[in-house]
């Protein structure tokens, strides 16, 4: 890898390979990505977590713990 390093860097950075797995000791040690795929990982899995957080919490909402719009808006005023 040391000595192909520039190499493999623009396969993945021109878009001609999505990932590049770097092994040491014959077993998987790294993942090397563009940054371009890396932000769209890390914008999914926000998204997912954020999807997480909203079904845990429409589980525990009822009358008792809701406010409505307009009571929300009035407390703002």
């Amino acid at each position: 890898m040391a000595r192909t390093f520039g190499a493999r860097l623009k396969e993945v950075t021109s878009g001609e390979a999505i990932h590049l797995v770097i092994f040491k000791d014959n077993e998987p040690a790294a993942v090397l990505i563009g940054v371009d795929a890396f932000q769209a990982m890390q914008d999914e899995l926000e998204d997912l977590r954020a999807d997480r957080l909203a079904s845990e919490r429409l589980l525990s909402l009822n009358d008792e713990n809701t406010v409505s719009l307009e009571d929300m808006e009035a407390r703002f005023r």
